[in-house]
């Protein structure tokens, strides 16, 4: 896992993210297909360094968003 800033990307916010300040996490998808790696950021700090992860991790990063265990 590397960080940097990548400004360069089209970022979507979670479905899980609010607008009242909630939890806030962004991703790049049309990156995935290109490089099979995911940027990650909050949405917050949109100039703040950015995650860069596997797919597998990702998946495993909503999977874990999805279940009972958050």
């Amino acid at each position: 896992m590397a960080k940097t800033n990548a400004p360069q990307f089209r970022w979507v916010k979670s479905s899980y993210s609010t607008d009242n300040g909630g939890t806030c996490v962004e991703w790049a998808p049309s990156s995935v297909t290109a490089t099979g790696i995911v940027p990650v950021r909050d949405s917050k700090r949109t100039d703040g360094p950015v995650l860069m992860v596997s797919a597998d991790a990702f998946a495993g990063l909503v999977s874990l968003a999805r279940s009972a265990a958050l």
